[in-house]
């Protein structure tokens, strides 16, 4: 399921929301507030123990994460799981930050129903839950899900489940360093620990502007 895109101004209006999920300190792969400057101008590194979900349990962050990978597989570049959309989307789904423009009343019942129906279906089709199938199987079943063309009858749930995936996959990798990376967005050159003063000094026109907040 290669090929997912977003345009350059969806994610402009993405950065925004991302830089605040950035702060919190649990991320570990989901990379958009890496490699900042601390106070010393070092670069800073990324915590390096597992990142513990906080909305989904573990087996269903395992799901969560091979579904972003199948949506957004590693070909020329990286994928969604190198680029750790499982834990932007569990943080997201955390805090009821719904992307989707379906509010915010149920979204963890709307994953947690989806992430079931998956397995069920698989159970159904393959005698197996989702993570144990074959990658071939695990595509076969979200191929029917995400085009018309393959659609089958019974499987409305599920298309509408893998949407919502897709929805915040793509958001969730296109603000990860990994994703701003795949854009060439000029703002991943240089990431401040604090806004810089005015480079000029001299200029009789910037001698209203106040200092730098540090």
């Amino acid at each position: 399921m290669a090929g997912q895109g977003i345009e350059r101004r969806e994610v402009m209006r993405m950065i925004a929301m991302a830089s605040a999920a950035a702060a919190f300190p649990g991320f570990r792969r989901w990379a958009f507030a890496f490699r900042q400057e601390d106070a010393q101008g070092q670069d800073t590194a990324p915590p390096t123990d597992p990142y513990q979900p906080q909305f989904f349990t573990a087996e269903e962050f395992r799901l969560v994460d091979c579904l972003a990978e199948l949506i957004i597989p590693a070909d020329r570049s990286p994928g969604a799981h190198a680029a750790g959309v499982a834990e932007f989307i569990d943080f997201m789904v955390f805090n009821g930050a719904d992307l989707s423009g379906g509010g915010l009343g149920g979204l963890g019942t709307r994953f947690r129903s989806g992430l079931k129906w998956m397995n069920t279906r698989s159970q159904q089709l393959y005698g197996r839950p989702l993570l144990e199938c074959p990658e071939q199987q695990q595509n076969e079943l979200l191929e029917h899900l995400a085009y018309k063309s393959q659609f089958r009858s019974g499987e409305e749930d599920g298309q509408e489940f893998l949407q919502l995936m897709r929805d915040y996959t793509v958001k969730g990798y296109y603000t990860s360093r990994i994703g701003l990376e795949e854009l060439d967005y000029p703002g991943l050159q240089t990431v401040w620990a604090e806004m810089p003063g005015c480079p000029h000094t001299g200029d009789p026109e910037h001698l209203h502007l106040p200092p730098p907040i540090s």
